[in-house]
């Protein structure tokens, strides 16, 4: 007896622009001018560009394996890079324009690029990366011109070249474990570890954000993507977008409130995808000037927790419903995600896995609890897209069992929803016992006046470490006692922070999260 077979049908990112390319040829591409404006382009206008910087790229000596460096805003023009290096089978490696010269240039240097495609305004960076990086042959400059300042390296515009590409680069013509991105973890609690995305990964990773209960995309969809390309794949989206075939949005580097409205109105958004403190920037432009947003049905968060009042602020200025969401850089990042217009949504609660991904909690030895419902565990993780091996280095990161340590604690309700209820490396040893951060900053976040909270361990004499309080307030009305008193009953009494201080703005990782390591430094000392 011979069985029969399915066809053979890699699954390479490649296909994603093409399925647009040919089923949604007109959908659009939107990109925010600098000062207002758009720059508009097809799904098969996009596909065609790309492809030609592909050949360019073989021009200048890229290679299936090599990496080619990104250092650029969301734009269409970095999305065609980002298409032009995967399709031919090198590696995306993006690279964060809030990190420093140095930073950069020890990533790069650990990558091996040879190649950095770079948004103009970035070029002061990009050369100041290249001065510590002698294998940095060409900056190709894009959403702008090349400027004249000397560099160590040849510095080229790309934009006049792609008229001129020779053509004849075949995307896809490699296996689907073919290695597509390399991104640094944020590094907000350790060091940053690079983590290698493959075409399989993420092509199953996008398919998961497409469900029903998770992402969502219809064609009929404008989707805002705020959450930057140079980390964690901005959440899959520059593939989700093109594969539902709906519009996608892209906003340059400026992400304040009142340039976001404006590009929500103009694209007619129907969803938006950003860390909470954008959305409150987009609150506040609306508040100070009565405006509204008819398009915007709902936005996704995530990247740090939602404080209830914020989440109660965002969905009455903005007039949408709000889902909350965990994932991780070596996620590729999607965790979970609550499913849309849930009417059991909270804050705190941040979704069920998708099938592809799957959760266990353990004990601080990595051993699983005999109960996973209703308790508090050390979150780990698993999937077709959770890193095995960190870029570089031999040993896996995961157990015997294949399970990832996320450095999370969480709980997972009766339902199946999980709820982060801190870092492992945040938790506060004083007296010999450990206190939790996150519990004090989700009662204190929950004030309306508070926009933003969080608690670090202080060095103390007599304990060890004591919490110290630290906000950001929307209103100043309240005292340091009534921010504490909401605490009283609600923590141990021995938890409730021996000092508070007040933030004229909270410092901020180069992904919007609450940069702790900062913090820690400026006031973690007695």
């Amino acid at each position: 007896m011979i069985d029969g077979s399915m066809q053979d049908y890699p699954l390479t990112l490649d296909k994603f622009l093409h399925h647009a390319a040919k089923w949604h040829p007109d959908a659009e591409v939107v990109t925010a001018r600098e000062g207002g404006g758009t720059d508009r382009i097809g799904y098969a206008g996009l596909r065609d560009r790309a492809l030609a910087v592909s050949s360019l790229l073989s021009g200048f000596g890229v290679k299936q394996g090599d990496r080619v460096a990104t250092l650029a805003w969301n734009s269409q023009a970095h999305v065609e890079a980002w298409y032009a290096i995967m399709g031919m089978g090198a590696v995306c490696h993006t690279l964060n324009p809030r990190l420093t010269a140095a930073q950069l240039a020890d990533m790069v240097v650990q990558s091996g690029a040879k190649l950095l495609i770079v948004s103009a305004d970035l070029q002061p960076l990009a050369r100041a990366i290249a001065e510590r990086v002698s294998a940095l042959s060409l900056l190709l400059v894009i959403d702008g011109a090349a400027d004249a300042q000397p560099a160590t390296c040849a510095v080229m515009a790309l934009e006049p070249l792609i008229a001129g590409a020779p053509g004849g680069v075949v995307w896809g013509d490699f296996p689907e474990t073919t290695p597509c991105g390399l991104c640094f973890t944020s590094g907000t609690t350790g060091a940053p570890k690079g983590v290698t995305y493959t075409h399989r990964a993420s092509f199953l990773h996008t398919l998961r954000c497409l469900q029903a209960d998770v992402m969502a995309i219809r064609s009929t969809d404008s989707v805002l993507v705020v959450v930057p390309m140079f980390h964690a794949n901005a959440w899959g989206l520059p593939f989700a977008v093109p594969g539902a075939g709906a519009r996608l949005v892209l906003p340059g580097r400026s992400n304040d409130g009142a340039s976001l409205a404006r590009l929500i109105a103009a694209a007619e958004v129907t969803i938006g995808v950003a860390v909470p403190t954008v959305w409150l920037g987009v609150a506040e432009h609306l508040e100070a000037t009565g405006e509204t947003l008819p398009s915007l049905e709902r936005i996704i968060v995530g990247g740090s927790p939602l404080a209830p009042a914020l989440m109660e602020r965002i969905e009455r200025v903005l007039g949408v419903s709000v889902q909350t969401s965990w994932g991780m850089t070596e996620l590729s990042p999607s965790g979970t995600v609550a499913p849309p217009h849930d009417p059991q949504r909270t804050a705190a609660v941040s979704g069920r896995p998708a099938i592809g991904v799957d959760l266990l909690l353990t004990d601080a030895d990595g051993v699983a609890l005999p109960q996973q419902r209703e308790v508090e565990g050390h979150l780990r993780v698993r999937g077709a897209a959770v890193v095995d091996r960190y870029f570089g280095q031999n040993a896996p990161a995961t157990d015997a069992d294949g399970w990832f340590a996320t450095g999370d604690l969480a709980r997972i309700d009766a339902a199946g929803n999980l709820v982060i209820t801190g870092r492992a490396k945040d938790l506060i040893k004083s007296g010999g016992e450990w206190i939790n951060p996150a519990e004090i900053e989700a009662v204190v976040g929950a004030l309306p006046q508070v926009s933003l909270a969080a608690v670090i361990g202080r060095e103390d004499a007599k304990w060890g470490e004591r919490p110290l309080l630290l906000v950001e307030m929307q209103d100043d009305a309240l005292s340091d006692a009534d921010l504490l008193a909401p605490l009283r009953g609600r923590v141990a009494s021995w938890w409730i922070p021996d000092a508070v201080v007040r933030l004229d703005a909270m410092p901020l990782a180069p992904t919007g999260k609450i940069d702790k390591n900062s913090l820690r430094s400026q006031y973690g000392s007695a």
